[in-house]
This record gives C-alpha cells, structure tokens and sequence, in this order.
C-alpha cells in the first residue's frame, strides 16, 4: 500500500530578523564614526585655538621692556649758558627677565608735561603716519639720526621733534640690533631719544653733544623745573610701561640732569 507523501513548506523569518538588525547595526555604525569624526575635527580646531591663544597670552605677561634710568639734557652755547628746560630726555631701556623680543619699530612712547601730549613712533616707522622720518637711514649711525629728530621738518606729519623717537643701542650681545631693524632680545640694553624742545630753546647751538646750530624744531613740550612728566611705552605685545617724575626744583648750572628713577 503506497503511503502518502504530505508536502511541507516551513517558514522561517529568523533570517529576515537578523538581516534587519544587521542593517540596523551598521546604520548605527556609520552614525558613531561620523560623529566621531566631527568631534576629532572639533577637538582639532579647539586645541589649535587654545595653542593660538596660549602664545598669545604669553607673549602679553612676557614682552615687557623695563625703564631703568632717564635723564635730562638741556640745550646750551657753552658751559655757562644753559637753556632753562630740559630740551632732550634720554630714556635707558631693557627688557625685564624672560621676555620675548621687542621690536622698537613699532613702539609707541606718549610724553606729557601736564599740558601738551606727543605719541612719537620709531623714526623709520612709516605705518602710522604714513611717512617716516625724513633723511632717517639706516645706514647712518644713531648720533647722524638724532641730529636729524631735532633739526628737521618734512610736509607730513611736520616737524620731526613732534611725532619720532631714535634710539642707540648700548649692549647687543648677538648683534642683531641695527638703526634699520630694532629689535631687542633677552640682555639688550639701548638709549630712546625724545626730544623735549621747547621755543624758549631754540636759539641754542649745542644739544647732548649733537651740533644743532639754533635750527633745532619745537617738539611742542616744555620741561622745566617742578614739571610732572608722564611717559607711556606701548610696545606691540605686552604690558605698557608707566614712568613719571616731577623734575627739580632748579637745574643750577648741570647740563644733564637725572629725572628718574
């Protein structure tokens, strides 16, 4: 007797499960290695910021430069006849104790006697006021130079005792400063020049050795005795730096006078 054969068909949807949760894995797979990458890409830009921003305030707590003495030095004919003011003011400069280089170029030194105000720029600075001291070179020595912050004029900004600052260096240790490119390092030691003319002065031939021929310029400031002075040094980067002094009650007969500290 022949048995009958019953057909079956099973059903299984198992697979059909497990492919789902595969897709369903990998979606999520996909989904943690875009925003893994996101974030890598944010930490990237946020560190290049933090280290962008850690120089910076570095360099703004180090880059200090240090007045360590100004003196006076008035206008004369000879020894006995002085101007009655300060008609130059000598400004020894270093930098304080692990600071980064300070480029004098684009110093800018504020001078008041209590009623006039100069903002003076390096003299071959020519981004601020557009031009730079006329007949300034870099070639010539920082004596040639000053002689020519007191003496001469241009059309713009004008008289040259208004609007510039020169500077001799007296220690430079790798000998990278220059009259062209003052920039100071760690030990550097330099003289800022500021002229302090006043038009009382200017019938005087001779000042801080420099031969001016009475054709020095009125620098617009007059230091005489018990005169507060203010001066402000405003380097790129860093801290400014503040000195004032009152100046004595008499000049007597010295040519160069010590005004601070």
């Amino acid at each position: 007797m022949e048995m009958n054969k019953e057909n079956k068909i099973f059903r299984n949807s198992q697979a059909q499960i497990g492919i789902g949760t595969l897709i369903i894995f990998i979606a999520m797979v996909l989904i943690a290695a875009v925003a893994a990458s996101v974030l890598i890409q944010t930490s990237g830009v946020l560190q290049q910021q933090a280290q962008s921003t850690g120089r910076q305030a570095t360099q703004e707590v180090s880059s200090n430069l240090v007045i360590k003495s100004i003196e006076g030095v008035r206008a004369k004919n000879n020894a006995t006849s002085m101007a009655d003011n300060v008609s130059l003011l000598k400004l020894k400069v270093g930098l304080n104790v692990g600071s980064s280089p300070v480029d004098l170029n684009q110093l800018v030194i504020s001078v008041t006697d209590g009623t006039n105000t100069n903002d003076l720029i390096y003299a071959n600075n020519d981004k601020t006021h557009d031009n730079s001291m006329e007949n300034f070179s870099s070639a010539a020595t920082a004596t040639t130079n000053l002689g020519k912050l007191l003496t001469d004029t241009q059309v713009t900004p004008g008289d040259n005792a208004k609007y510039f600052f020169t500077v001799q260096k007296i220690r430079d240790e790798d000998i990278s400063f220059s009259q062209g490119n003052p920039v100071m390092n760690t030990g550097d030691l330099v003289t800022i020049y500021v002229s302090a003319v006043s038009d009382s002065d200017l019938s005087y031939t001779t000042i801080g050795g420099i031969s001016t021929s009475g054709s020095q310029k009125d620098s617009n400031l007059d230091i005489g005795p018990r005169t507060t002075v203010n001066l402000v040094l405003t380097p790129e980067a860093g801290a400014a730096t503040i000195a004032e002094f009152v100046t004595p009650s008499s000049y007597g007969t010295k040519e160069t006078i010590s005004l601070y500290p």
